[in-house]
């Protein structure tokens, strides 16, 4: 089995065998990889998620949530034809955000009785605790489908899967320019492992090496097209500054 999910493995266990237990869930969803993978698991495995949240942070360093391009969510929520809420965190401190994330979860759970939320993190115990300890004063479930994925193996399964994923920042040695906007297909996903050995990063980039946006896979109805954008280097790190973009026909 190639996931873990920790303190949620009996649910895990029991919807693998049976399919008869399901969660009703909300995702904290940011447009990129591990976000929209987690959905894609828990639905395998017989769960709903009935709404998605995504978090806008003032900081663009933010521990907890992604911040480029948060806006396109509300396009790739129409294409899994899924209710989102999108929430700007007034402040940039950890209290502010895990404030402004249990408010909003609270609202989720009262307007969807979800029993609790999908998040897509791999090996951050920072954010791992910080989830937890907000779910658990909800009395809500907090589900890591993807913890602890052997980071090649998760890599490949991604493409593997049919997911489309488009790198929009970078900041980490060995990460340039010349990545942001790149798809991430079999030949990148070879230069960035060979990057990554190298250069010591995450090559899931949990770190906040960089960050990544869906354009496309087996959640979407229709897929997203990035019809402009812009990039901005300043020498060490850069962002992928989508403008405008459109849903099309697969």
């Amino acid at each position: 089995m190639l996931y873990d999910i920790k303190n949620w493995l009996v649910v895990f266990i029991l919807s693998e065998t049976s399919g008869s237990f399901e969660l009703k869930l909300a995702a904290l969803y940011s447009g990129g990889k591990d976000s929209t993978f987690s959905i894609f698991r828990v639905k395998q495995l017989g769960h709903e998620v009935v709404s998605l949240l995504t978090m806008r942070p003032m900081a663009d360093d933010s521990p907890l949530f992604h911040h480029p391009n948060t806006w396109v969510t509300q396009y790739l929520a129409e294409a899994m034809k899924i209710p989102i809420k999108s929430l700007q965190v007034n402040g940039r401190s950890k209290d502010d955000e895990t404030k402004a994330l249990g408010e909003a979860l609270a609202q989720t759970r009262s307007l969807y009785g979800i029993e609790g939320i999908v998040y897509g993190g791999i090996s951050s115990n920072y954010q791992k605790q910080a989830f937890e300890e907000i779910c658990a004063r909800l009395q809500i479930a907090a589900i890591a489908p993807l913890w602890n994925a052997e980071p090649q193996k998760y890599m490949s399964e991604l493409i593997e899967r049919g997911f489309s994923i488009v790198i929009v920042a970078v900041s980490a040695m060995g990460l340039d320019k010349e990545w942001l906007g790149r798809q991430i297909d079999k030949s990148a996903l070879g230069r960035l492992a060979a990057l990554a050995k190298k250069y010591g990063f995450n090559l899931t980039f949990e770190g906040g090496e960089a960050e990544t946006l869906v354009t496309d896979c087996p959640l979407f109805h229709k897929k997203l097209r990035i019809n402009s954008a812009t990039s901005h280097w300043d020498g060490q790190r850069g962002i992928f500054e989508i403008r405008d973009v459109s849903l099309v026909d697969k």
